[in-house]
Formats: C-alpha cells, sequence, structure tokens
C-alpha cells in the first residue's frame, strides 16, 4: 500500500514538474515557435490603471524579446559602443543574475538588438546582428563554443538591417540562416559542440526571416523563407523571386520549394497551418500567400498554391492561428491596415485600419484571448473573433517608440519590452 502510495505521489509530482516545463517560453515564439501559450486562467479583464507591474528592469534599445527557462529569463541585450551582451534575470523579481558580453561594436539603421535567444539544457543560444552565434552555460556564465554565421562563410558585410537570426534547436542539432550579403543558406550545427554538420549552398537572397518547423504528412521538415531582391539596396545584383523552401532536418536535403512568392525584406518565418498547409506573410510587395505540401506515392512532394493577395499581411512576425481564422497586424511601409483577421481558406474578415492602429507589435495566444501589443505603447486584450475586432481590455504600459520586440509568456506573467526597459505584468490567476 506505501509502494503505491509513493508511485502515485511520484506520478503527481512528475506531471508537475512537466506541466512547469510546458508552461516555460524558452524560444522564440514560445514553445511551439508559433506564439501560441498553454497558459489557462487568463484575467477577462483589467482594472483602469491596467494589469499589474510586477517588475520591470533596465535594458538597451533594440527589438530583441525575452525568452523563459526555470525560473530565469534571457535577453541578448546590445550597446553598440561595444557589443553583445547576454543578460539572465530572475523571472520573480527582476533582478539580474549574470550577464556575459563581447565585443561586437557597430552600429546599422535601428540601433540595438534584433533577435531571440534559445535555451537548451543548461545552454543558452544566440546571434547578434554582426553575426556572433555563441552557446553559453548557463552555469558558468561562460562560452563554450562560438561562431560567425557571415564571417565564417565568406560574408564581407551584414544586410542593410544586420543579422536578425532567432537559432531553432532540433534534435542535436542548432540551425539558422547563414549570410554572404546579398545572398543567403542554411547551416546546421551540432549544439553541443558547434560543428557543422551540414549546410547548403548560398542560394537564396538575404533573409531577416528565422527558420520555422513545419509538419508534412507525420515528418518534420525545415522551412525556410528567403526574400526576393531588394531593388532597392541592391540594384547591381540579378533580380530574382523569393525562394520558400523544405528541408530535411537531419541533411538539409532540399524536399520541395515554392518559387511565387514576392517580399523583397522577409522578417515573418513560415507558420504551419496544420494538414500540410503554410502560411506565408510579408510587408513590402506581397501580403501573405497559403500553400499545401504534400507526399506523392515516388517519396517527392507536390507543392500547390491555395491562394495569395494582399489583403492580410504581417511586416515583422508570423500570424496567430485561432479556431481556423489567422490574426495578424497589417501595417507596412505601404498600408496601415491595422489588426486584420483572414479565414483559412483566405477570405479577408476584418481590419482595424487606424483605428486603433497596430504596427508591428507583438501577439499571443492563451486561453482563448490574444494579448497584443500595438507596436507603440499600448497593451490590449483581445477576444479572436471572425465578426469583428473585439477588444476587452487595454493599457498604455509601453514608454513611446517603436516597440517591435516579441513578448514571453509563463506562469501567468507576461514579459514585454520597450527601448528602455524589461517589464513582467501579470495576466493571469
Amino acid at each position: 500500500m506505501k509502494r503505491i502510495s509513493l508511485i502515485l505521489k511520484l506520478l503527481f509530482l512528475f506531471v508537475f514538474i512537466s506541466d512547469l516545463c510546458s508552461q516555460d517560453w524558452p524560444q522564440y515564439l514560445g514553445p511551439d515557435r508559433n506564439n501560441t501559450s498553454p497558459q489557462k486562467g487568463i484575467l477577462r479583464s483589467w482594472p483602469a490603471s491596467g494589469p499589474e507591474l510586477l517588475w520591470t528592469a533596465k535594458i538597451g534599445p533594440g527589438f530583441g524579446g525575452p525568452v523563459i527557462k526555470d525560473g530565469k529569463v534571457f535577453l541578448l541585450d546590445r550597446d553598440d559602443k561595444t557589443g553583445d551582451i547576454m543578460r539572465c534575470f530572475d523571472f520573480n523579481n527582476g533582478k539580474e543574475l549574470w550577464s556575459y558580453s563581447y565585443d561586437a561594436p557597430g552600429t546599422v539603421s535601428y540601433p540595438g538588438s534584433r533577435s531571440v535567444a534559445a535555451v537548451d539544457g543548461n545552454r543558452v543560444y544566440s546571434c547578434g546582428p554582426y553575426g556572433d552565434l555563441y552557446c553559453i552555460d548557463i552555469n558558468t556564465h561562460k562560452p563554450i563554443w562560438n561562431k560567425n554565421i557571415m564571417k565564417d562563410f565568406g560574408g564581407i558585410k551584414i544586410p542593410v538591417w544586420a543579422i536578425t537570426q532567432c537559432p531553432l534547436i532540433y534534435d542535436n542539432l542548432l540551425i539558422v540562416s547563414y549570410s554572404q550579403d546579398p545572398n543567403a543558406g542554411l547551416v546546421a550545427y551540432n549544439k553541443l559542440t558547434g560543428k557543422i554538420v551540414w549546410k547548403t549552398e548560398a542560394f537564396g537572397n538575404e533573409t531577416y526571416a528565422s527558420p520555422s518547423i513545419v509538419k508534412i504528412a507525420g515528418e518534420d521538415h525545415i522551412v525556410m523563407v528567403f526574400s526576393s531582391t531588394n531593388t532597392y539596396m541592391h540594384k547591381e545584383v540579378p533580380v530574382s523571386k523569393a525562394r520558400v523552401i523544405g528541408f530535411k532536418p537531419q541533411t538539409g536535403e532540399i524536399l520541395w520549394e515554392y518559387d511565387k512568392w514576392e517580399n523583397m525584406v522577409q522578417v515573418a518565418p513560415a507558420l504551419d497551418a496544420g494538414e500540410g498547409r503554410i502560411i506565408i506573410v510579408g510587408g513590402y510587395e506581397l501580403g501573405t500567400a497559403m500553400i499545401k505540401v504534400e507526399k506523392t506515392g515516388d517519396a517527392k512532394y507536390n507543392v500547390q498554391e491555395l491562394f495569395r493577395h494582399n489583403e492580410f499581411g504581417d511586416h515583422t512576425k508570423p500570424p496567430v492561428l485561432y479556431n481556423g481564422y489567422f490574426y495578424a497586424q497589417f501595417s507596412t511601409n505601404s498600408k496601415r491596415d491595422g489588426l486584420a483577421c483572414m479565414s483559412m481558406d483566405g477570405k479577408f474578415m476584418w481590419k482595424t485600419m487606424r483605428s486603433p492602429l497596430f504596427d508591428k507589435g507583438s501577439m499571443i495566444i492563451a486561453d482563448g484571448l490574444i494579448l497584443a501589443t500595438d507596436g507603440r505603447k499600448t497593451l490590449y486584450l483581445i477576444q479572436p473573433d471572425p465578426s469583428g475586432f473585439k477588444p476587452l481590455a487595454s493599457a498604455g504600459m509601453l514608454g513611446e517608440g517603436q516597440n517591435w520586440g516579441t513578448m514571453a509568456l509563463s506562469d501567468g506573467k507576461l514579459l514585454l519590452r520597450d527601448q528602455n526597459r524589461l517589464m513582467c505584468i501579470k495576466v493571469a490567476k
């Protein structure tokens, strides 16, 4: 009887620990890289003063968002005069626990940090705007290995808006797109040693998008969206369309390709829409496209375009998907469509336009609600509904500026940043 009781206690502890782990936000766009959280108990209303602010931490300017793992927050910060800084904070109170910095001076348009780290085991991985890829030991706070995904592959100058790779951990691999301005390719490192496992040629135009995982016929594919030629910045090179490519994760073999996408500055990664469907969004020459990839009998793949139009899109991030509908912030250099909703079959449902304007902000789906920043100063609580925009609450939580960084959600607490603060806000019971 005692043995059964002990087994039950251990089982409960395992489930409890597993649940805690599932609440972590260990990489770009969350646990499944799709800005969807398993968090329950999200507050359905806020007081007039806004949700409770638990703590703030001073950070440098930039756009890199935080990640959360085992009660710790990791953020790749930056000081343009010296270099990049990996910072670790206590998730409970915002106290800085440690930091590691390396030399990478310089500045580009929209200065500051760019990318989001990934935490795996006792290691945190990050990539700075000048291509410095680091694996840092969380316990010793020292680098285990580091590479440069521009210089190591013959690149001599960074892309116009710098390197923005958010590392993808897949089994024993760390996968990023490397830069040979104005071209790019894909490379997979052994995540423990930094040794190259496979590398493609530099066959795509420069991209600011990071790799995604998409399920095709029960198999994982790594999907990359490369930009079309930036004819404003690269007038001297032949013009070519964008490339959306599916790779075999273990080898880098190209499995399929879609070549009708046109976006000169691709920032948003591809998003798995289920059943072999992939949604692609952008913000310069084309709004959105959906493709369906199917495995054929000869072990090859057929790619079908389901729709492509300019009534929906997102400049910097993939849309969020809830109950068969996509929600995205479609404000770009030439459009001010605000928050927009689109059905799975590509039908435009509604747009907020400038009332209110959403412009390059961040969104998370949790407990049937959308938590969204508007890219400027306001945090919103929204009921996703294809019939129209339904805000439940809003609060001016952010300082004025281009607040485009991604958010992170864990343990009922939301992390978001502006141009000088990292903030922790209570959003669940």
